[in-house]
This record gives C-alpha cells, sequence and structure tokens, in this order.
C-alpha cells in the first residue's frame, strides 16, 4: 500500500478512486491490520473518491451504522480523521429496504437514491461501482456526475438478472452493450 501511495504520488496522479476492500459484506476481514493503517494513513488522503461498504465504514469511522444519520457521522468522522479532502461515498445497500448511497464531500450530503433490485448474484458490485466512478472521471466527469452514473449501471447490471455458476454470481457487465 506504501508503494502504490508513492507512486500515484510521485506520478502526481489524478482521480484516485479507493474502493477500501477491507471487510467483505459478509462481514469478513480481508486486510490484516498493519495493512489497514497504511491504507488509513497513506492511501485514503490520497483519494479522489473513496468508496467503503457499510461494514468498512464502520471500521474506518470506528462506529456502529444503523442507520442514514449514523452514515452522515461516519463519513464525517472518516474525513476528520484519516484525513480525507475528496469524495466519501458510503454504501448504503446493506441498510435498509432501499440501497441509497451518501456522498459526503466538504461537509455537504448528497443522497443517491437507488431500488433494492432482488438478485442474489451481487459479487464484485463494490468492486464494479469503484471502477465505473473511475471510468466517469477519466472521461471528465465530475465526481458527482460520475457517481450517479455508476449508480446508474450498477442498478441495470444487477436488473439484468445475470446467472452464473453456484453461490453469489457476478453481476452482468455487459447488459448494456448492443450487439450489432
Amino acid at each position: 500500500i506504501r508503494t502504490i501511495a508513492s507512486k500515484l504520488k510521485e506520478w502526481d496522479a489524478s482521480n484516485i478512486v479507493v474502493d477500501p476492500v477491507m471487510v467483505a459484506t459478509s462481514g469478513s476481514r480481508l486486510l490484516q491490520d498493519d495493512a489497514a493503517g497504511a491504507l488509513i494513513s497513506e492511501l485514503l488522503p490520497l483519494g479522489t473518491v473513496i468508496t467503503p461498504n457499510l461494514s468498512e465504514a464502520e471500521v474506518l469511522a470506528g462506529m456502529e451504522i444503523r442507520e442514514k444519520d449514523d452514515m452522515i457521522r461516519a463519513a464525517e468522522k472518516i474525513a476528520k480523521d484519516a484525513n480525507v479532502a475528496g469524495c466519501i461515498m458510503i454504501k448504503g445497500g446493506h441498510l435498509s429496504d432501499d440501497a441509497d448511497d451518501l456522498l459526503y464531500m466538504d461537509g455537504n450530503v448528497r443522497w443517491l437514491r437507488g431500488e433494492r433490485v432482488d438478485n442474489p448474484n451481487t459479487h464484485g458490485t463494490g468492486c464494479t461501482l469503484s471502477s465505473a466512478i473511475a471510468c466517469g472521471l477519466a472521461a471528465g466527469m465530475d465526481v458527482f456526475d460520475a457517481a450517479e452514473d455508476a449508480k446508474r449501471y450498477i442498478t441495470g447490471a444487477l436488473k439484468a438478472g445475470l446467472d452464473l455458476g453456484s453461490g453469489s454470481g457476478p453481476l452482468d457487465h455487459l447488459y448494456c452493450l448492443e450487439i450489432i
């Protein structure tokens, strides 16, 4: 993580999207404590957008998130404690009956409203969302438009209902591809 952060600084990289990938939606820890410390101190402050899921936001903020007001408090705490100057997008898909995500930047709160899609195949949705935001930023969109566009893409990919393999499969990344 330190090497990645140093190279991003060396190359004066812009439009950095950081998906922390610290805690799986199932609750399993995916990152050792020393690596998590480096992520928080070295990489998160470089992010144009960071995209923690609810479990990751709880770890980063050191608090439980049970409702939308908690998401706002967590984002404020993450911005302050992890020195995040960019946008914090806390993915709220597992909080309630909807799939609303929080965008927090410079004390401003914006909600990306979303419908819950009944699809057991959600493997990789967080990584896909972060990649889609990065694509939007690379195409010249501002953070908010890139996040909204990425959220629409994820919703469409889930609604497509791809069913591959056993267990929680992937979403349909190619659902909007027009084949001629």
